[in-house]
């Protein structure tokens, strides 16, 4: 009998970012796939809830872990407790990231290096740290969560934000070149506008405004993010690496909002 494709039972996962969210969405589409999953974040008491959540749905093992991706030496340790929970890892979903709003004219050095710190060096830190995990698993996969948001699109308020999203693009190419010899693909997925408990957090009025914009007339789920980090993640993949993934409903394709009227 042939093996199926997309075949993710046993595959060992780490989702940093994981316990709510996008990170969630991405966990549970691993989860029920068959992954052993564990999921980074830096509440202990977020990642207990999304632990039980996850054991209910598939048959692999799950680990929650606590990290603050923007320390090094946190990253570092992170990796040592899936390591030595599971013996190994095949795929890395960097996933955290924050985005606090403010305005080019009140940003302040703090409000910058924030969200630099977690959406851009956690990234590359989250990265270092599982090198050579990935490297003894043969078939190494990092899958960065960008957005549209800097890399496609500008919102007022995420100047900040679109600058850290635009770099993951930037750290993804070189790196994925330079880890091509070991076996290891590096890509990213740009969110659009996904229902998540930060996108609430924002107001009914700006989720129905983002709504309108989209061709697809809605927001995206979280687990529609985890279905395009699981392709990448996937052997099939295996030739796919540098590469960007829009998940957004066509958000980014009309011109200006006449267009979604006709």
């Amino acid at each position: 009998m042939s093996t199926p494709l997309f075949d993710l039972s046993s595959t060992k996962v780490l989702i940093t970012g994981g316990s709510r969210g996008i990170g969630f969405g991405i966990a549970s589409v691993f989860a029920a796939a068959g992954a052993d999953v564990s999921v980074a974040a830096r509440s202990a008491t977020d990642l207990d809830r999304a632990v039980t959540r996850l054991e209910d749905m598939g048959s692999g093992r799950t680990l929650g872990v606590v990290v603050d991706v923007a320390d090094p030496e946190s990253c570092r340790a992170m990796t040592g407790a899936v390591m030595d929970a599971w013996g190994g890892l095949d795929v890395l979903c960097a996933n955290a990231g924050i985005f606090p709003q403010a305005s080019l004219e009140t940003m302040s050095p703090k409000d910058l290096d924030d969200v630099l710190d977690v959406n851009v060096k956690g990234s590359i830190y989250s990265v270092q740290a599982c090198l050579d995990a990935l490297t003894a698993s043969g078939r190494g996969r990092v899958v960065l969560t960008s957005s549209i948001t800097g890399p496609t699109t500008g919102y007022p308020g995420w100047a900040h934000y679109g600058a850290s999203k635009a770099a993951q693009l930037g750290f993804m190419r070189t790196a994925a070149v330079e880890l091509a010899p070991r076996g290891i693909t590096v890509n990213a997925v740009l969110p659009g506008n996904v229902e998540s408990e930060g996108l609430q957090d924002l107001g009914e009025d700006y989720l129905r405004s983002m709504s309108t914009a989209v061709p697809a007339g809605r927001l995206g789920r979280p687990e529609e993010i985890g279905y395009a980090a699981a392709f990448l993640a996937t052997r099939e993949a295996a030739y796919v690496t540098g590469q960007m993934l829009t998940v957004d409903g066509g958000q980014v394709l009309p011109e200006s909002l006449d267009a979604l009227s006709r």
